[in-house]
């Protein structure tokens, strides 16, 4: 087990110097002053143009790949320190720190970099010059020169997938990760220094600790040209207020997801796969990521119910909470979970049809209850099942938490898979999916509804 503490940063060489050193968490970082920010940003701003933009965008990819594609190969001395940093920074199981890792990394090939820029750019080679354009007249496309990417530090590989895209794009990226999400993403600049060290003079990453550094962090929001941030309402909420109006901020605030099961899944062949692949889009990330299924709706006449899917779901979790083992709750989680469960008592008590599974201590908690209303879970691999008349019943359900709505995987609903998923898009959903692809989308979707690639991106027109 690794002791020591990780040093969470990674900035071009000769760029940060004398600096003084903090510790929080297990991640040991430097204290900058306002003077050595902008310092850094001058210095990632000057090599921009050498370290990003000599190269066209498909060199860059061939770049960036090599780097990422180290994360894959478990001999690779990166990947391995990643494995052994991740559980103690990230609060997650060493099993669970590298299912993680090979989710995240499989997108950081050269092969799905190049797959997002064509899904997104239908001329990717706009970003190195002006191309033709179908109503006439040529087009370009240009990156910021600097973005600013905030981390939520809740999903560990979310912050080095944000840096990819910008560098993917031509940007000087600076990366402030959570605590939780700082492995990864200064373990990819390292890898970037050594596979491509001019790309790298482009890049850092530092961490610092959540309510320090506020004058720090107020230079770096007013001198970014865009502003990238993950996190809950109420911290994109401060971040609008503090970025000046001509910034553009892509903001992915506080998200809920859920799963649907329709009929033609809920036989007693098809129910062990079903159970299984749901139980693990639970438990990925330890419920902490914002595609994790907070509740299951599953609809009726199959061959089996809402009933036997829980009983299926509850011993899916319990198998996974030994192969795939979650870390123990904070104590206002756990809290939460346990009082979760002695309402769920007290209801039973009082007469009410509702079912209780519960794994030993927080590790897992599945209810069986009505539709009426539906709610986020406590986290702790927490599920809320409710059985429905059917599916198309299903985002009426959801339109209290329609803001929030993010990914709904589904299973069992054959031809009627587009009504069911145009209804569920009206109501605010951004991704429905298979079960199984729940956990990790794929790096060209369209991210709270939005491409990932051409909200960093200014379009130039050339008239003819």
């Amino acid at each position: 087990m690794v002791t020591e503490s990780f040093d969470g940063w990674a900035v071009p060489p000769g760029t940060l110097t004398d600096l003084v050193f903090a510790e929080d968490g297990g991640v040991r970082h430097p204290v900058l002053d306002t003077e050595a920010a902008r310092g850094l940003l001058v210095a990632l701003r000057a090599a921009r143009e050498d370290a990003l933009l000599r190269d066209t965008v498909q060199e860059r990819v061939r770049l960036l790949g090599r780097a990422g594609a180290r994360f894959l190969d478990p001999e690779d001395p990166l990947r391995q320190e990643a494995e052994e940093r991740l559980p103690a920074t990230a609060d997650i199981s060493p099993e669970m720190a590298r299912a993680v890792i090979e989710g995240m990394a499989r997108d950081w090939t050269a092969e799905r970099l190049a797959a997002l820029l064509s899904a997104e750019l239908s001329q990717p080679e706009a970003l190195d010059r002006f191309v033709p354009q179908s109503g006439g007249g040529r087009a370009r496309a240009f990156a910021p020169a600097l973005s600013f990417h905030i981390g939520a530090g809740t999903v560990p590989g979310v912050s080095a997938t944000s840096m990819l895209r910008g560098l993917l794009l031509g940007s000087a990226t600076l990366v402030k990760p959570g605590v939780g999400d700082v492995v990864l993403p200064v373990l990819l600049a390292r890898a970037l220094a050594e596979e491509a060290p001019r790309l790298a003079s482009a890049v850092a990453v530092l961490y610092w600790s959540g309510g320090s550094g506020e004058d720090t962090e107020q230079v770096l929001l007013e001198t970014a040209d865009l502003v990238v941030a993950y996190g809950g309402d109420a911290t994109v909420r401060s971040l609008r207020d503090r970025l000046p109006v001509t910034t553009p901020l892509v903001a992915y605030h506080h998200r809920l997801s859920v799963a649907l099961v329709g009929r033609s899944a809920l036989s007693q062949e098809s129910l062990p796969g079903v159970a299984s692949t749901l139980a693990r889009a639970v438990a990925l990330f330890d419920q902490r990521g914002c595609v994790s299924p907070h509740a299951v709706l599953v609809e009726q006449g199959g061959d089996v119910g809402a009933r036997e899917l829980t009983e299926a779901l509850a011993r899916e979790l319990e198998r996974l909470h030994r192969v795939l083992p979650p870390t123990d709750l904070a104590p206002s989680h756990a809290s939460a979970v346990h009082q979760l469960r002695r309402t769920c008592e007290l209801r039973r008590g009082a007469g009410e049809n509702l079912e209780l599974h519960t794994g030993p201590g927080a590790s897992w908690t599945v209810v069986l209850e009505s539709a009426n209303k539906l709610e986020p879970s406590c986290l702790g691999r927490t599920v809320r099942v409710h059985s429905v008349v059917d599916a198309l019943e299903v985002p009426d359900l959801l339109v209290p938490v329609g803001r929030h709505l993010q990914t709904v995987g589904v299973a069992g609903l054959g031809d009627r898979v587009e009504e069911v998923a145009a209804a569920l898009g009206k109501v605010g959903a951004v991704r429905i999916c298979p079960l199984g692809d729940v956990p990790f989308p794929p790096p060209w979707w369209h991210h709270d509804g939005r491409g990932p690639l051409s909200v960093f991106l200014r379009w130039v027109d050339l008239e003819d």
